[in-house]
């Protein structure tokens, strides 16, 4: 198992990792998740005794990383598969490795096999592509047949076969009961390999739970309703019943109503007794994406601005959507969209208030004044085509 208690680490000014604690169970795949920057490769470096933390501990059995006896065979970890040397050939990198923690020479072509590279062992590994060198990581890891495995984005640059080989190990290794601690930022490969998962933003704990619990805990479970198509005035009655009751309507943008706030058979009761037919009634849950997003919308230290060249493109012509109208105001990345998903409740996210807005893409030289551009277009829209161009 894995322990750390009050774990911190700065590099001078800057704060890495804040009083974190948390336990990695054997028996189940947890998940390590985060935004970049959050101080998860801190984390994992300071478990296996990389860099050493400003105050706090973390220990493996009870025990610091440094202090475990023959260490190779109690702990494997993958974090850079590029630490090889491209000089030498599969078999002989791992052969190295082994020799240094005692391990026998059968045992590499043993490992070689598991992760798929029994053909390429003599092959250097400067040649290999990055999906070679993940498996070349992960043979390393497996190596010291260890009770505590850690991966840092395992199935980076690995082919769809190869994600469900990575997957299929994760959970084998969990059901011999080893302790496997797994950090990586595809939402949906972690939805279906974890079984719990750690989550951080800007090196503070946010979630340590289930990953059921995780999504029910971070999302509005839905009821999406559909009137006929072909009566409007069916699906504003129902809007205005289920208000009513209690419920928050929702329009999505192919005409169906979201709906949170009200069971099923509520909703079912209510339209009844309106007298409105219903097309669908069917509940949804938001996905592990949706609800990683939501929670750690305020910890994501990179956004996308505004894009610079967007001026350069042609203003729309006539008969073309959006002609004659003035421009519409650009909406922040980071400003949730209805529909999509809505900030978490006040005091459940600790950074809900800490982003700022995009810095302001600067304007264009010679741009004309936001009013007088729907005049330019409507006067000389071919003109203005060729200026932009």
């Amino acid at each position: 198992m894995i322990e750390a208690v009050g774990l911190t680490k700065r590099y001078g000014a800057k704060t890495a990792v804040y009083n974190l604690s948390f336990q990695v169970r054997p028996g189940v795949v947890t998940g390590f998740l985060g935004p970049n920057g959050s101080g998860k490769s801190t984390t994992m470096r300071m478990i296996l005794g990389l860099d050493a933390p400003t105050s706090g501990r973390v220990t493996i059995g009870g025990h610091p990383f440094r202090q475990l006896p023959n260490a190779p065979r109690q702990v494997g970890a993958l974090l850079d598969a590029k630490a090889v040397h491209g000089g030498r050939s599969a078999r002989n990198h791992l052969l190295s490795l082994a020799q240094l923690a005692g391990i026998p020479a059968r045992r590499v072509d043993e490992v070689l096999g598991v992760v798929g590279l029994q053909d390429v062992t003599k092959r250097r590994s400067k040649g290999f592509s990055l999906g070679m060198g993940q498996r070349l990581g992960i043979a390393a890891a497996l190596l010291g047949d260890p009770q505590v495995l850690l991966f840092d984005e395992p199935v980076n640059g690995l082919d769809p076969e190869g994600i469900l080989w990575v997957r299929n190990l994760m959970k084998k290794l969990a059901a011999e009961g080893r302790t496997v601690f797994v950090s990586s930022h595809l939402m949906s490969e972690m939805a279906l390999t974890a079984d719990h998962l750690i989550v951080i933003g800007r090196g503070q704990l946010l979630a340590d739970m289930p990953v059921k619990q995780f999504i029910s805990a971070n999302s509005a479970d839905f009821a999406r309703v559909r009137t006929p198509d072909t009566e409007p005035g069916q699906r504003e009655k129902l809007s205005g019943v289920l208000a009513e009751a209690g419920g928050q309507v929702l329009s999505e943008t192919d005409g169906a109503l979201r709906v949170t706030g009200l069971p099923l058979s509520r909703i079912s009761d209510l339209a009844h007794g309106a007298d409105v037919r219903l097309w669908e009634l069917s509940p949804h849950q938001a996905s592990l994406e949706e609800a990683y997003m939501r929670l750690t919308q305020g910890a994501v230290d990179y956004r996308s601005s505004d894009d610079k060249l967007a001026h350069l493109q042609a203003p729309p012509q006539p008969g073309q959507p959006g002609y004659g109208l003035p421009p519409q105001p650009v909406v922040p990345a980071d400003v949730p969209q209805q529909g999509w998903y809505a900030p978490p409740p006040p005091g459940q996210n600790p950074y809900a208030a800490a982003p700022q807005p995009p810095a302001a893409a600067p304007a264009p030289p010679q741009a004309p004044p936001p009013s007088a551009a729907p005049q330019q277009s409507l006067q000389k829209p071919s003109d203005t085509t060729e200026d932009a161009r």
